[in-house]
């Protein structure tokens, strides 16, 4: 749980970041950022409820919105001239910091996830066996 909070707050993050982002943006891509937020919100409220495909599916929108960023001329060229500076250091911390961290936070939370149904399988599988041990002695008795 520790790591899907982890991850919860990095979703939180990127939306504030998001906010304050917007309205430095080009208004063109406006309709697409405040879509991107509200799948965010989406994510995060997913995860706060325990599911787990949203993990995954922050790792896949994490890495498009990193390539995406990389292969776009104008954020190259503003991140190589600090022309814009507020919009600069927020496309920095929101378009490829939180969004490693996403990756990561989120891979770890899956991880940690499979690891606490192995042992839930495991201990299933104990107390079956432990049932069938104490049952084998009475059947046979039984029988006799």
């Amino acid at each position: 749980m520790k790591s899907e909070s982890l991850v919860l707050g990095i979703l939180i993050s990127i939306v504030l970041i998001g906010l304050v982002g917007i309205p430095f943006g080009d208004p063109r891509f406006i309709p697409i950022a405040v879509l991107l937020e509200l799948v965010f919100i989406a994510l995060a409220i997913l995860v706060l409820k325990g599911y787990s495909r949203p993990l995954y599916i922050c790792i896949v929108l994490a890495s498009l919105i990193i390539i995406g960023n990389s292969i776009t001329t104008a954020h190259i060229q503003r991140m190589m001239t600090f022309a814009k500076p507020v919009n600069t250091i927020v496309l920095i911390i929101g378009g490829y910091i939180l969004q490693a961290l996403l990756i990561y936070a989120s891979a770890i939370a899956i991880m940690n996830r499979r690891e606490k149904e192995e042992e839930e399988e495991e201990e299933e599988e104990t107390k079956t066996v432990l049932v069938i041990k104490i049952w084998q002695p009475l059947t046979t008795s039984i029988k006799q």
